[in-house]
């Protein structure tokens, strides 16, 4: 039998917030999506997050979430958390703000999508492609006017999905994005400016 697409499971998307770290938590299972991270790569400096990799960084973003910050959407299927696409305002993420591949296109206010994790039951199904849509929603809710992504766009036809963790261009493509800058062959900044959405 062919697996469900996304178009035809019936998801449903909701912020992390303390009500859904459970689910959150389970999703991520031991290994914090991948290799301890927790989510927490963008956020901090590379000796913080070195320092606290697994069960600090879990903290850490229990800690977020606690104090009421909404580091990102998760989309449920029943009962059960099955992807992540992690968004904030560029400023939360003190890694992009010093990266020089992706260092700011402009001075105008943006949102980042800085990760996207799927169950791995549920990849290569078009979830991804959801959650953008749910994230971009979720940006403009809370006065966001551009989102921005910054995707790989591999130069083989399949990329691991360790190394996918940003997304893939052609997912942002999908819902509207479109690429701004490319400072790096398979890195393009991709925006959606939300009132076009």
């Amino acid at each position: 039998m062919t697996p469900k697409s996304a178009d035809e499971l019936n998801l449903d998307f909701r912020p992390a917030t303390a009500e859904t770290w459970p689910a959150l938590e389970k999703l991520f299972g031991n290994r914090g999506a991948c290799g301890g991270c927790w989510c927490m790569w963008w956020r901090l400096s590379r000796s913080e997050f070195n320092r606290q990799k697994g069960e600090g960084n879990k903290k850490a973003l229990k800690t977020l979430i606690e104090n009421g910050a909404v580091p990102g959407i998760l989309a449920f299927l029943d009962r059960e958390a099955i992807g992540w696409c992690a968004i904030a305002p560029r400023e939360c993420y003190l890694t992009l703000e010093r990266s020089r591949v992706l260092k700011r296109v402009d001075d105008e206010p943006v949102w980042s999508v800085v990760c996207l994790f799927i169950a791995k039951t549920y990849r290569r199904r078009g979830v991804s492609t959801k959650l953008l849509q749910a994230a971009v929603k979720h940006a403009a809710q809370h006065g966001g006017s551009i989102v921005e992504g910054y995707p790989v766009e591999p130069k083989k036809s399949h990329t691991p999905d360790p190394f996918a963790y940003t997304g893939l261009a052609s997912a942002f493509r999908t819902i509207g994005f479109v690429e701004v800058m490319r400072r790096g062959e398979t890195r393009p900044m991709m925006r959606l400016r939300v009132e076009l959405y």
